[in-house]
């Protein structure tokens, strides 16, 4: 009773609700700008920096792999204490966590210690599952016309330090030169202080909680309700399980194809000759690609419909894994198209399919689902990053890209099969 009272204001008013989901989705993108940054220091030199230390190339995916099983675990462990203590101690906890993580890659490197390196690579990956998790938190208040473009806010925000950090590889070098640490660590120094302000942020901003709001509000509307008919229950909750399958099969599917092209592009330029500039360039450009079309795709998908993002997202990721596998490696600029076409076809796949995830959930197991579905999403990026070292290794780049391509295109039967089973129930139905 005592937290229906403490969010009354929001149960009796439309407009406060309104008010708190603007206020709440304004904390996110604030955040988000800093978590952005963050995300830069694994992708751009985690490759470089592991093939520094072992001179081994097939360890290359490593840093991203483990990276992305942190991720996985902490993905969990950020959606249930969201589901229980709301968004703001979750998303808090967790950037603060992947801080910590990126702070202590820097002593690994130091003192050389191979194992610690591995560890603190782990912990860091609790930045990116909570930088993705961050998105649900500017939905719990939004209808079903504002979802998906809820969450192409968060990721337009993002592009800000997502971009900037692969550019800043080489002043924040400089920085590190400056203050005695390895040079390619000073990306994970800007790592470590933006995760932990964007955690602060959430702790000391997101008040009231969106999601605690949300639930007392949807726990009001039940109370007042009559019972509902068990018939028609049971039909929605089945609709709304297949719902919540789509949008995850469609978030790791997107996710795999992205983190395993994107992990080994660096190598692969590099062996034929680009510079680290070069490449800080094509990375930088292919976090724009994730994160700038977002405040589109998000009207679109909110527009055009959820399916036919996917279809885009399928299409678009097969052309860029075309052009990955054809493409000269030491093009700067072919290389930059094909890490863009990556970049938009993961930012289809990643809105159309949260948005999927949301319109199937329910506000009172909301966070927990949404949790689950990111530990499946963040052990893609893992397999991905794993495997991608391996298919190099002993296949080469170009048949990394033909396997994202072939991956890609199962997105369009998948999509054609939901909708023919969705038809077919609505038949049986009417």
């Amino acid at each position: 009773m005592a937290r229906q009272r403490d969010y009354s204001q929001y149960i009796q008013s439309e407009d406060a609700q309104e008010q708190l989901y603007k206020r709440s989705l304004i904390v996110v993108m604030m955040s988000q700008i800093f978590g952005g940054a963050g995300i830069a220091a694994g992708i751009t030199v985690g490759a470089l920096l592991i093939q520094q230390m072992t001179g081994n190339e097939s360890l290359a995916g490593m840093p991203i792999a483990l990276a992305t099983f942190g991720s996985a675990f902490s993905a969990y462990l950020v959606g249930r204490i969201s589901q229980r203590y709301g968004r703001r101690l979750g998303l808090g906890a967790g950037f603060i966590s992947g801080g910590i993580g990126a702070l202590g890659v820097i002593i690994a490197v130091i003192i050389g210690n191979l194992t610690v390196l591995f560890i603190f690579l782990f912990i860091y990956g609790a930045g990116t599952s909570t930088n993705l998790q961050a998105r649900y938190a500017g939905t719990d208040l939004a209808n079903k016309k504002q979802r998906a473009t809820a969450v192409s806010m968060a990721l337009v925000f993002t592009t800000v330090g997502a971009v900037a950090g692969p550019n800043l590889v080489i002043p924040m070098g400089h920085v590190a030169d400056y203050i005695g640490i390895p040079t390619l660590t000073g990306v994970f120094l800007l790592a470590g202080v933006s995760y932990i302000l964007a955690g602060l942020i959430f702790l000391i901003f997101l008040r009231p909680d969106p999601l605690l709001a949300a639930r007392a509000i949807e726990l009001a509307k039940t109370t007042t309700k009559e019972h509902a008919n068990e018939g028609e229950f049971i039909h929605e909750h089945k609709a709304s399980r297949m719902g919540i399958w789509t949008g995850a099969i469609v978030l790791v599917l997107s996710h795999a194809i992205m983190v395993a092209i994107m992990t080994m592009t660096p190598v692969h330029m590099q062996h034929h000759g680009a510079s680290l500039e070069g490449i800080g360039l094509v990375i930088g450009l292919h976090i724009a690609g994730m994160y700038l079309p977002s405040i589109f795709t998000g009207i679109l998908v909110d527009k055009v419909g959820r399916p036919v993002m996917v279809v885009a997202s399928g299409v678009t990721l097969a052309l860029s894994g075309i052009l990955a596998a054809y493409v000269a490696g030491g093009s700067v600029f072919w290389m930059s198209v094909s890490l863009i076409l990556l970049g938009i076809g993961w930012n289809f796949g990643l809105i159309s399919g949260t948005a999927i995830v949301i319109d199937s959930t329910d506000v009172l197991t909301r966070a927990k689902t949404q949790g689950s579905i990111d530990v499946f999403v963040a052990l893609a990026g893992t397999v991905g990053g794993l495997a991608s070292g391996l298919v190099v290794a002993f296949s080469g780049f170009a048949m990394l890209g033909l396997l994202g391509t072939y991956i890609a295109l199962l997105l369009i039967p998948l999509i054609i099969w939901v909708r023919l089973k969705e038809k077919k129930s609505s038949v049986k139905v009417s």
